[in-house]
């Protein structure tokens, strides 16, 4: 049907294109009839008239029958078209059916196909299912696969490490590397029976023989090397230092067997404790002896009365100066404080001598170096920190410092001597600071008590010392002289040690305490400043006991320090004193006058100055015949008078200036009005010239 269908259409369009190519070959005729080739002319045609509507009938009458007959033309010519063409048609006709067959089987192969391919699908469906599903148990297998060789891996006991725990010995890299696998399969074990797993019944036997043939191994080496550190004359921190590289044994201990990790512990620090305490025992009698045989004794203070015994002759070789710090401060120095410690038989094979501090510096590096060295060891080998590590320590060292404590604290019962104990006070301050850097803290409780000790000893010591100056008649110290005086001189090098060690490190109790000695050194000198009878003498010696000490705190303190601007101002104003001391006697009369003139022209009574001419032609003459000799006596009085040569010629400047300034004032109270006539002022010395001359007299040391 559907080939006849299309046939028939084919037929259709052909007997359509005839009749509209038949059309298109008339359509010239009838296009060129003489009722067509001219438009009409509407406007010309009254189409209102009979004649015109009658016309107009008349030629559509003639149009419709030559239409119909070109139409019954078309027709019969097309149906002659038709006939020619009618083979042809059949052709088509029967090309069209057969290809009518041909799409009719492609369509039934297409429906195949279609079938075909919709039961392929369904099976892609089914086998997507399918491999969704394999997938998920395959990773479910691999899962349990992964927890099951886990666990398998975590029980099984393999032969390698059972031979290396049974035969291999301690210190093979083996047997460590075997005993950290059987510590891993312990805790492995032992967590698998905390889940019930049944399997870990089969293994414990093992690893439990295994376990107590390792603790007994490792038990009996490290045993063996604690035992080491009794034997005499061993270098214990070797072995010690040894045992660092086999510090997961005591951890396996800890893990496995607590009872013999305590064991261990337990034997270590009783053997530590006992070498420490007899090394240092030893090592601190064998130091003392190599002591200053002669040290301060209670009679040894400040105020004390000097004799030849402690200060005139003292050796130097066996005995250290109280007062006088020295070289003595160099311990407290970067190189001196880390310095290797002391051997006590080479000093005495060499005779050699040291004051206690040295010995303290020793005594003390020496424990502060093998206690850090023991607290890192206790913290990386027994796996301890914070309070345990504290703890584990002082049971180590705690009798070794108790007895150090002991020693300190008998010896500071008889020591005077207040430089050696300040010293070692900032000895200890220094060291604090040394374990702080090396973060060990186990030591600043010993350190807090060793200050403890030394502090009130040394401001007792200071304290007898203001105390004997505060006593001290000068009366009983036998003939008196203008020059420094040995309490002074003491004070100075005392307070100048303390002052230079101080600031260092700063304590401001320390310098509350020197306060109280400066105070009572000064009341001192003024005590014996009072024995002498003349003012001048007087001055003498207070300048040269203040020039003496500023002096001293110079050297060693700094210029900003208290101490040296006291003693500075004291000395500034004995000077300015002595120097009006020194002019009073030769140009006492002109100094009484300038003074007297200066204050009537102030007050605006200059002209009582007339009723004096008298009196300044006698000072003018009397100046100008005097002055050099007067000068010349006062320079020679002023180099006897004082022992340090740069502070007299300190004092001849001073004198020299205020005469010349002197003489300058009279020179403008003269040329005042009332005295401006006076006849002896042509006698006047010209200021530049007594300059010049003066300076002559300045002196050069």
């Amino acid at each position: 049907m559907a080939a006849a269908a299309t046939m028939a259409a084919a037929a259709r369009e052909l007997v359509l294109r005839a009749g509209t190519s038949d059309m298109e070959e008339e359509e010239g005729p009838l296009a060129g009839g003489p009722g067509l080739q001219e438009p009409l002319q509407l406007g010309k045609l009254d189409i209102t008239s009979d004649e015109f509507i009658l016309d107009e009938v008349d030629d559509l009458r003639h149009y419709s029958k030559q239409v119909e007959l070109e139409l019954q033309q078309i027709e019969q010519k097309s149906i002659r078209d038709y006939i020619q063409e009618s083979e042809n048609i059949a052709s088509l006709h029967n090309q069209i059916t057969a290809c009518d067959a041909v799409l009719e089987r492609m369509e039934q192969m297409l429906g195949a196909f279609q079938s075909d391919l919709s039961s392929i699908s369904s099976e892609i469906r089914t086998l997507q299912e399918q491999s969704g599903a394999m997938n998920i148990r395959l990773r479910n297998r691999q899962a349990v696969r992964g927890k099951l060789g886990e666990l398998v891996d975590g029980l099984v006991v393999p032969s390698a490490l059972v031979t290396a725990i049974l035969e291999a010995p301690v210190t093979e890299p083996r047997f460590l590397e075997q005993l950290q696998e059987l510590d891993a399969k312990a805790a492995a074990v032992r967590e698998q029976e905390a889940r019930g797993t049944a399997a870990c019944a089969d293994v414990r036997g093992v690893l439990d023989r295994l376990r107590v043939k390792a603790v007994t191994k490792i038990r009996e080496f490290i045993l063996q090397k604690i035992y080491s550190f009794r034997k005499p004359m061993t270098n214990y921190q070797i072995p010690q230092t040894a045992l660092l590289k086999y510090r997961f044994f005591y951890q396996f201990l800890l893990g496995n067997e607590r009872a013999t990790a305590k064991e261990i512990r337990d034997e270590y620090v009783e053997t530590l404790s006992k070498i420490y305490l007899s090394y240092y025992r030893s090592y601190l009698g064998r130091l003392m002896k190599v002591q200053y045989e002669e040290v301060a004794e209670k009679d040894d203070l400040m105020g004390v009365e000097d004799t030849a015994k402690k200060d005139i002759l003292p050796s130097l070789r066996s005995r250290n100066t109280i007062f006088t710090l020295g070289t003595r401060g160099s311990v407290i120095s970067p190189t001196e404080l880390e310095a290797p410690i002391l051997v006590p038989h080479t000093a005495q094979r060499g005779e050699q001598r040291y004051p206690f501090e040295a010995l303290f510096r020793s005594q003390h590096y020496a424990l502060l170096d093998n206690s850090c060295r023991e607290y890192l060891f206790i913290c990386e080998f027994f796996v301890v920190s914070g309070p345990a590590a504290h703890d584990l320590f002082h049971a180590v060292m705690g009798r070794t410092l108790s007895m150090t404590l002991k020693h300190l604290e008998s010896y500071l019962t008889d020591c005077y001597d207040a430089i050696a104990v300040f010293l070692c006070i900032h000895i200890v301050l220094r060291f604090r600071n040394i374990a702080a850097k090396r973060d060990v803290p186990a030591l600043d409780r010993y350190w807090e008590q060793v200050l403890a000790l030394l502090w009130p000893r040394f401001e007792l010591i200071l304290e007898m010392n203001v105390q004997s100056v505060r006593s001290t008649d000068p009366q009983r110290l036998g003939g008196l002289d203008t020059r420094p005086h040995y309490i002074t001189r003491r004070y100075a090098e005392f307070s100048s040690a303390l002052v230079s060690i101080n600031q260092t490190i700063p304590n401001e109790r320390t310098m509350q305490l020197l306060g109280q000695l400066q105070v009572e050194v000064e009341n001192f000198v003024l005590r014996v400043a009072a024995e002498f009878s003349s003012r001048k003498e007087q001055l003498v010696f207070l300048i040269n006991n203040y020039d003496m000490m500023l002096g001293v705190l110079m050297e060693r303190a700094a210029d900003d320090s208290k101490e040296v601007e006291s003693f500075q101002q004291l000395l500034n104003a004995r000077t300015q004193e002595f120097i009006e001391e020194l002019l009073s006697p030769p140009f006492g009369g002109l100094v009484a006058f300038v003074k007297e003139a200066e204050a009537l022209i102030e007050r605006g009574q200059a002209e009582r100055l007339r009723g004096e001419e008298a009196r300044v032609t006698q000072l003018i003459r009397g100046f100008g015949s005097s002055w050099k000799s007067s000068v010349e006596s006062l320079s020679q009085d002023v180099m006897r008078s004082f022992t340090n040569f740069r502070n007299g010629t300190s004092i001849i400047q001073g004198a020299l200036t205020q005469l010349i300034q002197l003489y300058h004032r009279f020179h403008r109270v003269l040329s005042q009005p009332q005295l401006r006539a006076l006849p002896a002022r042509a006698e006047l010395i010209n200021i530049h010239h007594l300059m010049v001359e003066l300076k002559k007299h300045k002196p050069n040391f």
